[in-house]
């Protein structure tokens, strides 16, 4: 799926989503769907270790119970999160089908109708200010930049001059995506004194745990760990508590109950959790909505990725005054929209365009 402009940030970029979308079918006429769009750079594996994968379980789960399959799944080795994500999602939207339930409302009965979500507008450039505007007339409350890119020194500039022009209400959230050194983590954080910032993710580019706790001492919002959560891991975040905050990404952590289960973990511990997609296809964006609901927490979580592709094979959920809509019906509620399907060289696979 191309994007309609490449996403940009200091551990790098692209401008075409590749991946494979899963779809597995009971014999009493059910079809689940999930979404297995690896990206390395965030931490995933590469699309051939998937596909690899995907066609060993394709011919090893196939006749298997929805509850057998699943339980093979969770006894397979860790390796292949995005592989994993994908095809956990599709048994889950079966299984929450046959039970009448939504897929958020099967994984956590308490869970959301509704979830507060972020606006992604992209890196700290002459242009944000008038992307931040029409996020902010859309609805959104929260904004969140790919920062890093230059110098603190410029970029503190251009936040300074974008606060200004915001509305009081409007808050940032920036992703450093472990863009600096201690220096310059420190000369940007220290510069951020009086503008309306909500968070700052992986401010360091060689995280350990107590560098990460030095730094959320000297500022008074979350410090946030994505990838810092892969380097540190995720006991040495839980246990120590270097940060207040932690990102979950269903398609790098192996999919949406191991996601909701280290959420409950942390959560207990009292870190704060925000889920966001891997600019996924509409598949992928819901199964993260879903995700987001199960977590039942008033923060703005990073949905609203669609928006950045050029095609889909779906209709992806839309943000309504800085918020998604759960719809109504069980499972995923996902629809595939094609007009062209490729055979591949994968047995039994095929290459959808929308």
């Amino acid at each position: 799926m191309p994007l309609r402009q490449p996403w940009v940030s200091a551990s790098g970029g692209f401008s075409v989503r590749e991946g494979r979308l899963i779809r597995l079918e009971t014999d009493a006429g059910l079809t689940g769907y999930g979404d297995c769009a690896p990206l390395p750079q965030a931490g995933t594996e590469n699309l051939e270790s998937a596909d690899s994968r995907l066609a060993g379980w394709a011919e090893e789960l196939s006749g298997m119970s929805l509850e057998a399959a699943l339980g093979r799944l969770d006894a397979a080795t860790v390796g292949t999160p995005a592989a994993r994500c994908g095809f956990e999602t599709a048994l889950l939207d079966l299984l929450a089908q046959q039970a009448g339930l939504s897929l958020a409302r099967w994984l956590n009965p308490g869970s959301l109708s509704v979830v507060k979500v972020n606006a992604m507008i992209g890196r700290l450039d002459r242009q944000t200010t008038t992307r931040a505007l029409a996020a902010a007339k859309a609805g959104f409350s929260v904004l969140k930049l790919k920062v890093g890119m230059a110098s603190p020194k410029e970029e503190i500039a251009l936040l300074r001059d974008l606060a200004g022009c915001l509305p009081p209400e409007i808050s940032l959230r920036l992703d450093a995506n472990c863009a600096w050194d201690r220096r310059g983590a420190d000369e940007f954080l220290g510069a951020l004194s009086g503008l309306p910032v909500e968070s700052v993710e992986d401010p360091l580019a060689n995280p350990d745990a107590s560098g990460l706790s030095r730094l959320q001492a000297t500022v008074p919002f979350p410090l946030a760990a994505d990838e810092s959560l892969l380097k540190i891991g995720e006991d040495a975040l839980i246990d120590h508590l270097p940060v207040r905050r932690i990102i979950l990404k269903p398609m790098v952590l192996g999919g949406l109950r191991p996601a909701l289960s280290l959420a409950r973990r942390a959560q207990g511990s009292g870190l704060e959790c925000v889920v966001t997609t891997t600019v996924d296809s509409a598949a992928g964006t819901l199964a993260t909505l879903h995700l987001a609901a199960a977590v039942a927490n008033d923060l703005a979580h990073g949905l609203p990725t669609s928006a950045w592709l050029a095609s889909d094979l779906g209709v992806p959920p839309q943000p309504v005054e800085g918020r998604m809509q759960l719809g109504k019906e069980p499972g995923l509620g996902f629809t595939l929209l094609t007009v062209l399907i490729i055979d591949t060289p994968i047995p039994g696979a095929k290459i959808f365009v929308s």
